[in-house]
């Protein structure tokens, strides 16, 4: 059932881009928006309605950092790694960040509440090191403020 609430969801998608060229790269965004990640299964739906291979397709997809292939949680976390953030202690806090969710940079923890992910820049390099989770940056982070904000009790042994 869920495979045919997508399968029509994609349909409502696609359906404006029908005959139009140059429409992957809107196409893969309003996926994406919609999903919240570009599944297999929407791969090979998209693949044909394009009449471009999968594998290209793939290609797209994976040139482009803004796509993802794998589904994120609720709450995005994203830990800057410019290079003020860098000299500032950037990496000790996505290290504690990585700690405190129990996940690495790139994974989702397995309630798909949280998802980390690196940053070349967040553009708040005043307030280095700093962090974003969702649309709320937080700077001058420390060890100890990743475990303020994230709450101490999402800590994996």
């Amino acid at each position: 059932m869920q495979t045919d609430l997508r399968q029509d969801e994609l349909a409502e998608i696609l359906a404006p881009f029908a005959g139009k060229k140059g429409t992957v790269i809107p196409i893969l965004q309003k996926v994406q928006e919609r999903f919240g990640y570009i599944s297999r299964e929407s791969l090979a739906v998209i693949s044909r309605f394009l009449g471009i291979s999968e594998s290209e397709l793939f290609g797209v997809i994976t040139f482009y950092a803004q796509f993802r292939l794998k589904p994120t949680g609720k709450h995005m976390v994203m830990v800057c790694r410019g290079t003020a953030c860098h000299v500032r202690g950037g990496s000790r806090i996505k290290t504690e960040v990585e700690k405190t969710l129990g996940i690495r940079a790139g994974d989702t923890t397995p309630d798909m509440e949280y998802s980390l992910e690196t940053i070349a820049c967040i553009g708040a390099c005043a307030l280095a090191p700093t962090m974003v989770i969702d649309k709320n940056t937080y700077g001058e982070m420390t060890t100890k403020k990743v475990g303020e904000i994230l709450g101490d009790g999402r800590k994996q042994g």
